[in-house]
């Protein structure tokens, strides 16, 4: 595992940066973006705009470890290149962004209130090929949407299971088992949650290390057990579909927390700028998602 990105992620100040809309998601980035659906044909078109969208968001300026810790990429994205060297080296070498990995295939259908994980039927050659191109770590997604005790439970040991994997394979699992905001049960689902994350945590060998990404908790400091575990190297927050400005306010209520946002990033962000509009609107997200990273 390279040291100076795992320090980075431990000590450094700011956020992650989630570019890592794949599928089903990335015609929605698109269209937030002003590329709507008549603009491209097919799947291999659509990647190819995301990709050039993508290459602006990370070759702006704005887009450096000055406020950017790390950020995590789609599998294709990774595969690609920007001037000239593979996303995950550009990201590392150019701007001193620590590179992640997006390992995770979807989400299966909801049952007893949760979605768990599709299948990931190719992990080892994934995090293989994650390896040969310098990826840190992997970001694999769940969601819980009821406070059924042993649903989530069983989110949490999917989730942990696979996170064993990517360690064994020498990289940073992000373990993210998402309790929807819209839930009406969401302090007891994250109560819920929580103590799953701590029992498998306590159950770690002392070299193995996760960092975890949770919804901004109901109740502030919820997680300050978990920012505060010795495996833990960091806790991130996602922004769930909150609006941008109380995403940043709940997020400054959170010692310890920093973002891991998407939408709330790049929302403001049109094909149609021109570069120093792009810029400066990118610069305004990145700096008001930064400031509240380090409250």
């Amino acid at each position: 595992m390279n040291q100076k990105h795992y320090e980075q992620m431990k000590n450094g100040n700011g956020f992650i940066a989630a570019l890592d809309q794949s599928g089903g998601s990335t015609p929605k980035a698109l269209a937030l973006y002003g590329v709507t659906e008549d603009q491209y044909s097919n799947e291999d078109e659509m990647f190819d705009l995301v990709h050039e969208m993508r290459t602006r968001i990370i070759t702006a300026p704005a887009f450096d470890n000055s406020h950017i810790i790390g950020a995590i990429l789609f599998e294709q994205t990774m595969d690609r290149e920007i001037e000239g060297m593979y996303t995950g080296d550009y990201l590392a070498e150019k701007k001193g962004v620590v590179p992640f990995l997006k390992v995770d295939k979807g989400l299966a259908e909801e049952s007893n209130g949760v979605q768990l994980m599709k299948p990931i039927d190719n992990l080892d050659e994934t995090l293989k090929r994650a390896n040969e191109r310098r990826i840190f770590g992997t970001k694999m997604r769940s969601v819980i949407k009821e406070a059924n005790p042993e649903a989530i439970k069983e989110v949490v040991n999917q989730q942990f299971e696979i996170g064993k994997k990517i360690i064994d394979a020498g990289l940073m699992p992000i373990i993210e088992p998402e309790v929807d905001i819209n839930s009406s049960e969401k302090e007891k689902c994250e109560e819920i949650m929580k103590a799953e994350i701590q029992k498998h945590l306590d159950n770690l060998g002392q070299d193995e290390h996760v960092m975890l990404k949770l919804t901004i908790p109901t109740v502030p400091n919820l997680f300050k057990e978990l920012i505060e575990h010795p495996n833990v190297v960091r806790v991130v927050a996602l922004s769930g579909g909150y609006p941008t400005d109380e995403a940043n306010q709940k997020l400054k209520e959170n010692n310890g927390l920093i973002a891991s946002f998407s939408r709330a990033l790049t929302q403001d962000l049109n094909v149609n700028q021109s570069d120093d509009e792009f810029n400066n609107e990118l610069k305004e997200a990145v700096n008001s998602i930064y400031e509240a990273s380090i409250t």
